[in-house]
């Protein structure tokens, strides 16, 4: 099965994750860890690969990173530009 991407990546959120991260002082670590704190079992490389476009996010994983993050699931999906850390 071939894996369709968007502009050679797997999600349209990774760049806003690395953004909002960053913006929030946060390490990769320190993301995984947020939201391993909400049951989810992310790991560090796992939100490597997701800021670098060579992982697929699942819509599930969406609302966790966002809020994570304390941004909107939309803003991070790049729909709505008023949900921006």
């Amino acid at each position: 099965m071939r894996l369709l991407t968007i502009d050679g990546t797997c999600n349209t959120c990774g760049g806003r994750v690395r953004t909002a991260r960053e913006l929030a002082g946060l390490s990769q670590e320190q993301l995984a860890a947020k939201v391993q704190l909400e049951g989810h079992a992310l790991t560090q490389k796992a939100v490597s690969r997701i800021e670098s476009g060579a992982r697929v996010v699942p819509d599930y994983e969406v609302p966790l990173l966002a809020g994570a993050l304390n941004v909107s699931a939309l803003w991070l999906l790049g729909i709505d530009p008023e949900g921006a850390p």
